[in-house]
C-alpha cells in the first residue's frame, strides 16, 4: 500500500513535518510494509516556508528584522531550485504569535520586518519570490513593508507618516521612486487564501482588526486610515481600485503587494503543493492522509485540508483527515473527505489533548490502516 501524508500543521502544538512522523509511526505499527511518502504542507500562514522548503530540500536563511512591535526578531526564509526561488512567511517576521495578546495593538504594529526579510532574499539573488502573508499582527495597509523596501510614503508636509496603523491617517502621498529597483527583476507570487478587500465592512480592518487586538474604535480608525492609502495609491495612478479579492489580506500587505510590488495573488494551499511536488507524489497513491488542529467550517471554505482531499479525489485517491478536534456541523465532512475523525481521546481540557497529541495521532493512523486491511481481508 503507498501512502502519502501530507498535512497541515497542528497550529501552536506540531509542526507539519512532527504531524508526518506521528503518523507515519502508526501506519508501520499496522504494517510495516506500507510505502510512505511524508509531504508537510502549509497554505500560505506560519510554517508555510519551513514546510516547502524542507519539502523541496532546499536550505534557511536566517535575517535579523525588526519584529512587529518594534522589538528584534530572527526570521528565516528558504532558498529552493537551486536558490532561485526564496520562499518567506509575513508570520516569521511580523506574525501575530511573536506578541503576546495583552500586547497586541494594530495601531502600533508594524509591517516593516516582512520588507526586510524580502530585501534579504533580493540580495541573494533569486529570480523569484513565494510571500505567504497568513498569520500577521499588522493592519498597516503594508505601509512597513513598502517603506523597509525604499518606498516613501508622506503626509501632507512631505515627511514620512511613521510606522502602524495609526500611521494611515496621516497618508497623502506614496513616492516609489526610491523603492527597490531589483523588484523589478524578480516575479512575485504571495500565497493567501482570504478573498477580502481592502476597505469596508468585509474589508482588513473590519474582518481582521479584531483578531489582532482592535477595538470597535480602533476599527473605524484602521479603515478610514486604509481608506486614505488607497486614496493614495489610486492619485499616484498605480491602481484603479482596491477592491481585488485578496487586497484586504494580511492588514491590506495583499493590496500593498499587488499594487507596489507586482505580486500574483495564488491560493496559498495550491502554490505550496505544487511547489512541494504534491501532484508528482500523488502518482499511484492508495490514500492520502491529512490533518489539521482544527477542523470546520473553514476548512471546508478553501483551506489546506480541504484543498489537498479536492485535488485528491479528483484524481481518484481516497483522503482521510485526522484531525485535532472537529468543530461546528461534521456532517459536510464527509463530502469532501472519505473518512474524518477527531484524534483526540477523551483528554480532560486542551492542554491535556495538546500534551498527548502525538501519541493519538498516531494511535489514530494505525487505526485507520488496520480498519483498511480489515477491508481488504473481507474482499479477498
Amino acid at each position: 500500500m503507498k501512502i502519502l501524508i501530507a498535512p497541515d500543521s497542528f497550529k501552536g502544538n506540531m509542526r507539519a513535518s512532527e504531524v508526518c512522523s506521528a503518523i507515519a509511526e502508526g501506519i508501520l505499527r499496522a504494517d510495516s510494509k506500507a510505502e510512505i511518502y511524508r509531504l508537510p504542507l502549509a497554505d500560505g500562514g506560519e510554517g508555510t516556508a519551513r514546510a516547502l522548503t524542507e519539502a523541496a530540500g532546499g536550505r534557511f536563511v536566517k535575517v535579523p528584522v525588526t519584529g512587529p512591535l518594534g522589538e528584534a526578531v530572527e526570521a528565516e526564509f528558504g532558498l529552493i531550485h537551486g536558490d532561485r526561488t526564496a520562499v518567506l512567511d509575513m508570520a516569521s517576521a511580523s506574525g501575530i504569535e511573536l506578541v503576546s495578546r495583552e500586547r497586541l495593538n494594530p495601531l502600533k504594529a508594524t509591517s516593516y520586518g516582512t520588507g526586510e526579510l524580502i530585501k534579504a532574499a533580493l540580495d541573494a539573488g533569486v529570480q523569484e519570490i513565494v510571500l505567504g502573508i497568513g498569520g500577521s499582527a499588522t493592519v498597516d495597509g503594508g505601509i512597513g513593508m513598502l517603506t523597509a523596501l525604499g518606498f516613501r510614503i508622506t503626509d501632507e508636509s512631505g515627511a514620512p507618516v511613521g510606522q502602524g496603523g495609526e500611521a494611515l491617517g496621516r497618508i497623502a502621498a506614496v513616492d516609489v521612486r526610491g523603492a527597490e529597483s531589483r523588484l523589478r527583476e524578480v516575479s512575485v507570487k504571495v500565497a493567501c487564501d482570504v478573498t477580502n478587500p481592502l476597505l469596508g465592512p468585509l474589508g482588513a480592518a473590519a474582518v481582521f482588526g479584531p483578531q489582532k487586538g482592535a477595538t470597535p474604535a480602533m476599527v473605524e480608525i484602521l479603515d478610514r486610515g486604509l481608506g486614505r492609502l488607497a486614496d493614495a495609491l489610486i492619485r499616484a495612478g498605480f491602481a484603479s481600485d482596491v477592491e481585488q479579492a485578496g487586497d484586504g489580506a494580511a492588514g491590506g500587505v495583499g493590496a500593498a503587494a499587488r499594487i507596489c510590488l507586482g505580486a500574483r495573488m495564488e491560493s496559498g494551499a495550491l502554490l505550496v503543493m505544487e511547489h512541494a511536488g504534491f501532484f508528482d507524489k500523488l502518482r499511484g497513491a492508495d490514500l492520502v492522509i491529512t490533518g489539521e488542529g482544527m477542523t470546520d467550517g473553514q476548512t471546508l471554505g478553501g483551506k489546506l485540508c480541504s484543498v489537498v482531499a479536492r485535488e485528491s479525489r479528483r484524481r481518484g485517491v481516497p483522503v482521510a483527515l485526522l484531525s485535532g478536534a472537529l468543530g461546528g456541523d461534521v456532517a459536510p465532512l464527509l463530502e469532501t473527505f472519505d473518512y474524518a475523525v477527531s484524534i483526540a481521546c477523551g483528554q480532560p481540557g486542551l492542554d491535556a489533548m495538546i500534551r498527548s497529541s502525538r501519541r493519538d495521532l498516531a494511535f489514530a493512523a494505525e487505526n485507520l490502516v488496520r480498519a483498511l486491511r480489515i477491508g481488504g481481508r473481507k474482499k479477498e
